[in-house]
């Protein structure tokens, strides 16, 4: 191995032991050599409109969740009767979908429209709209997005949250956890030892720039491709390095909330929701996640014996389906208690309430978890000034992709594209009040 290889290797392991994990991918030119990129500065936003997307491992009852009528006249379901007081708040959508087969192991794909083994064929990879927001958002929040909830469970779960670059963003399981993060400052020895660690990183990171850039001269085809690749990865640190640095001298907002303790996701769902409220209402963030998956899914607390995937499979069993309905109207409870809340919190610097200025979607990646359908998928999305109160049926024959709503939402957020995944143009129908 070359000196410049040594050097390379003993490098990318100092970046390992100061908190960066970064794997360069083989090349086939030359030995393991380690590269980064100019940091960036974030893009300045103004802190308007907050998006929040809600999603679970094993879909809705299509039965119960899909209003038989389409239209503003159209009666609720069983499963969105608790969300009976803000009917012309919300829409609900049929026939959206990715067109993606896989039952579980495309779940994942619910907020980006990509499978990962499919992202190195897509210009944006298996970017999600939460991380795509994200980045218009940049460091102008402490947080550019939160990802909560309970994390992997059957065949991974929801694993809702990726990056441009594939990486995976675990939720933040614990409701103290996420009180700790979004309220609680550091002792000065620790707030001093982190701004050391974020120097010592940001310093590692620009020392080996001069020498990726002079290997880059010396790659071909595949592997200049790769570099960039890698070089996207690099980004991502950067990005998040640059946010650490702006933000630790700022002290964290102070709220009326008790720290709360951690038990199991169903019940602390309502403390969840309870902190995503004050992390938008201090503007900690703009942009959060909530992940209901199958892991510590305690179906007892509710009066169920039987576990959430069993009953997602029912069979067609009358008790089943009672049992499964009993699961998710719970979470329906919860994501309406979350809307009243929001309504009840006034804007900052804007006029009317948190809830006019948030989009908050609700859905899975399965459509139909009894028969492992990905398609038809339950899509709800209330808040954030857009024309509510009706159930949208769109053509099974000319299939809308779900991205199109995603493209609506990212536009409406603020972010200046004219595509994500596979969208092939914004949602019809899909209007903004006073438009």
């Amino acid at each position: 191995m070359s000196d410049a290889a040594i050097r390379s290797v003993d490098r990318r392991k100092f970046l390992k032991a100061a908190g960066i994990s970064l794997a360069l991918p083989p090349m086939l030119s030359l030995d393991h050599y380690l590269g980064a990129a100019e940091l960036k500065a974030a893009p300045k936003v103004d802190a308007g409109m907050k998006m929040v997307c809600v999603g679970n491992s094993f879909g809705m009852y299509p039965g119960e969740f899909f209003p038989k009528k389409e239209g503003r006249d159209f009666e609720l379901p069983h499963l969105l009767q608790p969300l009976k007081q803000h009917k012309d708040d919300f829409t609900v959508f049929s026939h959206l979908d990715h067109g993606i087969k896989g039952g579980h192991f495309a779940v994942h794909s619910f907020l980006s429209g990509v499978k990962t083994e499919q992202a190195k064929s897509m210009p944006e990879g298996n970017i999600t709209i939460d991380q795509r927001a994200a980045e218009h958002v940049g460091s102008s929040s402490r947080f550019p997005s939160l990802t909560i909830g309970s994390d992997t469970g059957l065949h991974g779960g929801c694993r809702m949250s990726w990056t441009r670059s594939g990486a995976r963003i675990p939720p933040i399981t614990s409701p103290k956890e996420l009180f700790r993060k979004l309220f609680i400052d550091g002792s000065p020895k620790a707030r001093a030892k982190e701004a050391e660690q974020v120097k010592l990183k940001a310093s590692i990171l620009d020392a080996v720039y001069g020498e990726a850039k002079s290997l880059q001269k010396h790659l071909d085809g595949r592997d200049k491709e790769k570099l960039d690749e890698y070089f996207t990865s690099v980004r991502d640190v950067e990005k998040k390095l640059q946010q650490d640095e702006n933000w630790l001298s700022v002290s964290k907002p102070k709220v009326d909330y008790k720290e709360p303790g951690y038990q199991r996701i169903v019940q602390d769902l309502p403390a969840l929701y309870d902190l995503t409220v004050l992390a938008l209402q201090t503007n900690s963030t703009r942009i959060a996640t909530v992940e209901v998956a199958s892991k510590d899914f305690d179906t007892t607390f509710l009066g169920v014996n039987m576990g959430y995937h069993g009953l997602s499979h029912h069979g067609k069993k009358p008790e089943r389906i009672r049992d499964l309905m009993i699961l998710e109207q719970y979470q329906m409870k919860q994501l309406s208690r979350f809307m009243d809340k929001l309504k009840v919190v006034s804007a900052h610097d804007e006029e009317g309430s948190l809830f006019d200025h948030t989009m908050v979607m609700f859905g899975s990646g399965m459509g139909n978890g009894n028969a492992h359908k990905n398609s038809d998928l339950p899509i709800l999305l209330a808040g954030a000034g857009f024309k509510h109160g009706e159930h949208k049926v769109y053509s099974k024959r000319r299939r809308v992709p779900l991205s199109n709503l995603y493209l609506s939402m990212l536009q409406r957020f603020g972010v200046e594209t004219d595509f994500f995944s596979h969208s092939t143009g914004t949602l019809e129908g899909l209007e903004v009040v006073g438009s």
